[in-house]
């Protein structure tokens, strides 16, 4: 590091923005240390590349974290649990990731010394204020330097600015934005600024599905809530999904279009890819049908989706959000047993689920058939008791509730 020149730690993801602020910071008195959490979206090649050009801008250290499991831990499985799709679609993928890769850059930055934070975003997105509540919740008092959003530069306007300087992006190639990590890929693109067109197929990190293939059966294990096996064969949590990635992917599963409100207060659309996602998520869901209460399985409903709403609109490091992970942590300890899921192309279907600990007990009584553990009279003077209050209520209303409120 330059004596006297205090350092700044960007989150950088090797992209044209990123790439912007380390010379721009540089020439504002900067040092700068760059920080990559990969979070399931990097494969070897991409990661050498960005610390490669890291290095080439000058900067004066670059890490590589791999936050895959720290994602998974501090809210993925969460996710699993409350069985959290946003609008009943999309997976939370991307706020997710945001959550996580802000964390393990505060960790970094304060075990370096940093004396401010730097993120690429831009103004108009959701981004911007989850790295912003994230930072200001886990190192209060940095400062934040934001210089996408401050100077409000055009992508070319930043693409002159490197070439000046020696550092050269391709025009993009592309007419796709991307988003990819482990537990799915967000797309943008023209098509998505309205809310009646689709992306092709081609837009979709998985392309264009044959659909001819033949459907496959694949059989999940959870163990008090969290997906352990594949087929039988005993898998940490990560590698099952990318695992599921894979083969979800190949037969176009978890797409989908998510139409929802922005942070901002803006409605938004996006295209999405999440393979497994859906399938564990469908899958737990089956399997706590079978193990848990009605009460349960309504109040885990509600609690689920809050909890998905804070994390998506950047309230994670509120202490609510722990409270509502001890909620579903609990939830989960008899959630256990294995789900057998049938997967055919853009499609997939629960077949069946078994657990020691199901609630459906034939010996008890089988629905709509006969049961063993009442008698008819009981069941006539349950009836008559169950809908007491609904009699009431007629005779005192004249027999027509229908539009006394």
């Amino acid at each position: 590091m330059t004596m006297n020149r205090p350092l700044a730690a960007l989150a950088f993801s090797g992209g044209l923005d990123t790439s912007f602020c380390v010379l721009y910071l540089q020439e504002q008195g900067y040092d700068v240390a760059t920080i990559t959490v990969d979070t399931g979206g990097f494969d070897g090649q991409e990661l050498a590349r960005i610390e490669g050009l890291a290095h080439r801008l000058g900067v004066v250290s670059h890490i590589t974290i791999d936050g895959k499991p720290r994602l998974w831990e501090g809210a993925l499985r969460f996710l699993v649990y409350g069985n959290v799709l946003r609008g009943q679609a999309y997976p939370l993928s991307v706020s997710a990731e945001r959550i996580c890769q802000a964390e393990l850059i505060s960790l970094e930055a304060k075990r370096i010394g940093a004396q401010a934070l730097v993120h690429g975003s831009t103004g108009a997105g959701n981004d911007q204020i989850r790295f912003d509540v994230a930072f200001r919740s886990l190192l209060p008092g940095t400062p934040i330097l934001t210089p996408i959003r401050s100077l409000a530069l055009s992508r070319q306007e930043e693409t002159d600015y490197l070439a000046e300087r020696g550092i050269t992006f391709p025009p993009k190639t592309t007419t796709y934005s991307v988003n990819e990590g482990m537990w799915g890929g967000s797309i943008g693109g023209r098509e998505t600024l309205n809310t009646w067109e689709n992306l092709p197929p081609e837009a979709f990190p998985g392309g264009e599905i044959d659909p001819s293939q033949t459907p496959r059966e694949v059989t999940l294990s959870f163990l008090k809530g969290e997906p352990v096996g594949l087929d039988g064969e005993t898998l940490d949590p990560i590698a099952l999904v990318l695992n599921l990635n894979e083969i979800g992917r190949k037969y176009g599963i978890g797409r989908g279009y998510h139409l929802g409100d922005t942070i901002l207060g803006i409605k938004g659309r996006i295209g999405y890819e999440a393979p497994a996602a859906h399938l564990i998520i469908g899958a737990h869901r089956e399997l706590e049908k079978a193990v848990l209460t009605g009460k349960q399985l309504l109040w885990k409903e509600s609690l689920g989706n809050q909890y998905g709403a804070y994390l998506h609109e950047g309230h994670f490091f509120d202490p609510i959000c722990r409270d509502l992970e001890a909620f579903l942590q609990r939830s989960q300890g008899v959630v256990t047993g294995e789900v057998r899921i049938k997967i055919a192309p853009e499609r997939f279907t629960v077949l069946g689920v078994r657990s020691p600990h199901s609630l459906m007990d034939p010996s008890v009584a089988s629905y709509g058939e006969a049961n063993r553990s009442w008698t008819a009279e009981e069941a006539a003077g349950f009836a008559k008791v169950f809908g007491l209050t609904q009699g009431l209520v007629a005779k005192v209303q004249g027999g027509d509730s229908s539009d006394s409120q």
